[in-house]
């Protein structure tokens, strides 16, 4: 895989690993929150926080990508709802 090192590059690596866990049916997606991993000293990872609509349900996952080669080392269901 290639190296994640911007938010562009987050965003495409966090949506192809959404699409292989939850399938391609997937819309609205977007990324609520991004942070480096180690908060300080030199970034070796992203924790990205996405939100996405499936089968008429909000979804809310976390995970930890790697940002040499872009590997998901975490995924973690945060929240599931159904939109008013």
């Amino acid at each position: 895989m290639n190296p994640v090192k911007t938010r562009e590059d987050v965003e495409k690596a966090s949506k192809k690993a959404t699409e292989a866990l939850y399938g391609s049916d997937i819309k609205d997606f977007k990324i609520r929150e991004l942070f480096p991993l180690p908060e300080k000293g030199l970034r070796d990872s992203w924790d990205v926080q996405v939100t996405f609509l499936s089968n008429n349900k909000k979804y809310t996952v976390d995970l930890v990508i790697q940002e040499n080669d872009g590997q998901v080392t975490n995924a973690r269901l945060i929240d599931t709802m159904v939109p008013l």
